[in-house]
């Protein structure tokens, strides 16, 4: 096959991991149109159909899923090797590839990065929320961050935060006329903000603690997010109690705006952590990423 067709390919393992043409699209900067142009031309040399679509979504038939598992890897050695060509030059370049809940995203990664990025002009980062706990080696992401505790023993990990402190807060008009909760029982009297998970479609259930009394609170609303902004957006407007990280709700509740409640049923968390494959390890640009955002306890360099 000529060498041009490796484009080809990377278009076909591109509409396969995103399940789209109109993501992929996006994805490899050329128009839907284009794409779709690409692929038939791909089948066409072949003389085999290497994707099933339909009007919602696309998939692999037997021989493109065959040729996606045997090429994929393959693909991914020849990333890495280039990565480790251009490393050896003066300037890092590349782009590294985040995916994290929004709120270390806005209030750690972000802020650490944009103070660094500009002694790097080669250097890019793609930041993408998302709360599905997704597979960072299948879906190509050089990083990604979770709570310690939620990381797969594979990994190497990196802390980007101290530990976390979770609280419950509703805004100060909401309880006008309402008694506080105290326990996770009273949380049943009250409206709740809720987080959908996108992994399994189902609803977050509170994580409450009280020594060694542990509980998983699941509450009712009128609201439901699929994001901690969101959440917070709500509870502000007097919709409800939320459970969310304390650096987040903090400069609210000491301006008045929020009131925290059930304190001592509140955990700690583990601390964000960025996480990578070992294999990443002798890529340039991630060590300078991470060097970026990890915790520094003496708050040198953010």
């Amino acid at each position: 096959m000529p060498r041009h067709n490796l484009n080809d390919l990377l278009a076909l393992i591109t509409v396969a991991k995103e399940r789209s043409f109109t993501r992929a699209a996006a994805r490899l900067g050329v128009t839907q149109s284009a794409l779709s142009h690409t692929i038939r031309n791909l089948e066409a040399k072949l003389g085999v159909r290497l994707l099933t679509r339909t009007t919602r979504s696309v998939s692999t038939t037997d021989a493109g899923e065959w040729l996606i598992q045997s090429l994929g890897p393959k693909f991914e050695g020849i990333e890495a090797d280039l990565s480790a060509v251009a490393d050896l030059g003066d300037r890092p370049s590349g782009t590294i590839r985040i995916t994290a809940v929004d709120h270390p995203i806005d209030a750690i990664i972000w802020p650490r990065l944009a103070k660094v990025l500009p002694q790097y002009p080669d250097l890019n980062v793609e930041l993408t929320v998302d709360y599905g706990l997704t597979n960072i080696v299948g879906e190509r992401y050089d990083i990604g961050v979770r709570f310690g505790d939620q990381i797969e023993k594979d990994m190497i990990a990196v802390r980007i935060s101290p530990d976390v402190k979770m609280a419950i807060v509703g805004a100060s008009a909401y309880f006008k006329g309402r008694d506080k909760p105290t326990t996770p029982r009273d949380l049943l009297a009250h409206r709740c903000i809720n987080l959908r998970l996108s992994t399994s479609g189902g609803l977050y259930a509170w994580e409450l603690a009280k020594g060694a009394k542990k509980v998983q609170a699941r509450v009712e609303g009128q609201v439901v997010c699929n994001s901690v902004n969101q959440m917070l957006n709500a509870a502000l407007d007097g919709f409800g109690l939320t459970f969310l990280p304390w650096p987040m709700l903090q400069p609210y509740v000491e301006a008045g705006r929020l009131v925290r409640v059930m304190e001592d049923w509140c955990p700690t968390f583990p601390g964000y952590h960025a996480f990578y494959p070992s294999r990443r390890q002798s890529s340039r640009a991630l060590k300078i990423v991470i060097d970026a955002i990890r915790y520094r306890p003496d708050g040198a360099r953010g």
